[in-house]
């Protein structure tokens, strides 16, 4: 059940892009601990199947709102519409995101831009909107879905993805300092390679397929994972064995010697372009 005192209200957990991928898991996830949850992403036919699921599923309430992050109006815009609502939001899921494939050289800067949008400057904004009140009430878990590539040096293509995920590990190792007091914690969640629709998206499916099984994981799972984290307050989580090693070499092999291994798999990657 959701981390409830006696008297106080329903806990209430809100996830960007939960229509599909790690946040549908996390979805799932929170509402298996008795969470409320608010859904939120650009496909609403989406966000409803799930809500009437999660509902079936385990009784608890889920609202539905269609937005899109892209938009530098939708973090306030969201935070009106929950205060609009009387929905107290104990747990934000900072999940939405892409990637913009082909080399950054090749791409146009108006994707590039909305990357930024989504993956960096809202996911600041709905910290600094939601932590406040979450840290008056003295509860609040907030999980920020960064990625593996967050702990690696920069490969070529998908060049703003890695530094984006960068910005969310150490944006969320400060913010669980600063609230370390204030029964807030503040989880960046470090995924590598997962079963999800999101490599789809990308347009790297066939590549990404060629890496060995060991790497990838199953969404529900890595959801499991970052729940369990950010309960215990842990500030960050990188999933699977593997990609923590992956990580620590990362951290203790030289770094030019480490640039080099990944200058070699890019010699085996052909990012595609997106240039008109």
């Amino acid at each position: 059940m959701a981390d409830t005192h006696p008297g106080s209200h329903k806990r209430t957990a809100l996830v960007t892009g939960a229509s599909a991928g790690i946040g549908r898991e996390l979805a799932l996830e929170f509402a298996s601990h008795g969470f409320d949850v608010v859904l939120v992403a650009r496909r609403k036919e989406r966000l409803e199947a799930l809500a009437e699921e999660i509902q079936a599923m385990y009784g608890v309430k889920a609202h539905v709102m269609v937005a899109d992050l892209a938009d530098p109006s939708a973090p306030r815009r969201i935070f009106d519409e929950m205060a609009a609502r009387h929905i107290m939001i104990d747990a934000l899921v900072n999940n939405a995101g892409y990637t913009v494939p082909g080399f950054f050289r090749d791409t146009h800067w108006a994707d590039q831009g909305k990357l930024l949008q989504v993956m960096v400057t809202a996911v600041a904004e709905l910290c600094h909107l939601f932590g406040p009140g979450m840290a008056a009430r003295q509860y609040g878990r907030i999980i920020n879905v960064a990625s593996l590539a967050g702990h690696l040096p920069g490969a070529a293509g998908g060049t703003l993805y890695a530094a984006s995920k960068a910005f969310v590990i150490k944006m969320s190792e400060s913010l669980a300092l600063e609230y370390r007091d204030r029964n807030v914690h503040v989880t960046a969640l470090c995924p590598g390679f997962t079963y999800s629709e999101f490599h789809d998206v990308a347009g790297n499916r066939e590549e990404v397929s060629k890496f060995p099984k060991a790497l990838w994981m199953e969404g529900d799972a890595v959801a499991r994972e970052a729940y369990d984290a950010v309960m215990a307050g842990k500030a960050v989580i990188i999933n699977g064995k593997l990609n923590n090693f992956l990580a620590f070499l990362a951290r203790i092999l030289p770094q030019t010697r480490v640039r080099e291994l990944m200058r070699a798999n890019d010699r085996n990657a052909k990012p595609k372009s997106n240039a008109a």
